[in-house]
């Protein structure tokens, strides 16, 4: 600002602001300092000049049919079956996307009454399907099954065993209990097998200590897996499992067979 007197002239300035505007890249604002007064800056400026944008196809056109502004127009998708094919969506599709959907095939071919027709029928499959699914749901046995394993208590019991390093000790007690088995059933005897389960239980007792090394941990495990053993096996032959052999004492054989089976699951992989 220079002053003579009591007189002074404005200094001019030059503000450059960018625009973000297609076909503009830069707006040069030109104002005086005092008396707001238009003035022009050094150097060459740039008019304006707005440019149209191209028109973007609307992706819902894409998806669900054409963009033609007919009101006559034929759906294209009219004879198509499969009812998710027919309103252009998956079906995993929710009801709101369905809606939509035909809300959007209603308004393009609403001048064609088969192919409303068509469009209605589609949605009225897919909203009947969904809520036949939601009072009849199925069981997904997989999914069962999975989250049963993934299940704490189910965890807890199979983190107890183990597959032993060497397959000769399964052999081993495989034969030892296959033994035990063909001896109760071929010499059955008036009193039961007890003698034979006695056998198993040291036989479980012996095993279990070869493999743990313990023997305080060796006899809690075997006498442990032989009550919970016996209790099961005479569970199923009376509740569950009809009488598979014929005798005096069947019930204690087959129950005795049962014991073997467990004892040896036992026997092998129990940590």
């Amino acid at each position: 600002m220079t002053t003579s007197g009591l007189a002074a002239s404005p200094i001019k300035y030059c503000l450059h602001l960018p625009v973000q505007c297609p076909g503009l890249r830069e707006k040069r604002v030109s104002a005086s300092f005092l008396g707001r007064s238009r003035s022009h800056c050094a150097g060459p400026t740039q008019k304006y000049r707005p440019r149209r944008m191209p028109i973007v196809k609307c992706a819902i056109e894409a998806s669900f049919g054409g963009s033609t502004d007919d009101s006559t127009a034929i759906f294209p998708r009219i004879n198509v079956k499969d009812p998710y094919k027919r309103l252009g969506i998956n079906r995993e599709a929710s009801e709101d996307e369905i809606q939509a959907a035909r809300n959007f095939l209603i308004q393009r071919y609403a001048g064609h009454k088969p192919s409303v027709d068509a469009i209605e029928a589609a949605h009225d499959k897919i909203i009947m399907q969904k809520f036949y699914d939601r009072k009849n749901p199925k069981i997904d046995i997989n999914k069962k099954v999975r989250e049963i394993k993934q299940s704490r208590a189910v965890q807890a019991v199979t983190s107890r065993f183990r597959t032993p390093a060497t397959t000769k000790f399964i052999v081993k007690t495989s034969i030892a209990f296959i033994v035990l088995g063909a001896l109760t059933v071929l010499f059955p005897t008036e009193e039961g097998p007890t003698l034979q389960v006695l056998i198993s239980l040291i036989t479980a007792v012996y095993f279990i200590h070869d493999r743990l090394k313990s023997k305080l941990r060796a006899f809690l495990y075997g006498a442990g897996a032989f009550i919970f053993s016996w209790l099961l096996g005479t569970f199923l032959m009376v509740s569950v499992v009809p009488p598979i052999l014929k005798g005096p004492r069947s019930l204690e054989v087959t129950t005795s067979l049962i014991t073997y089976v467990l004892l040896w699951v036992s026997s092998t992989y129990l940590i």
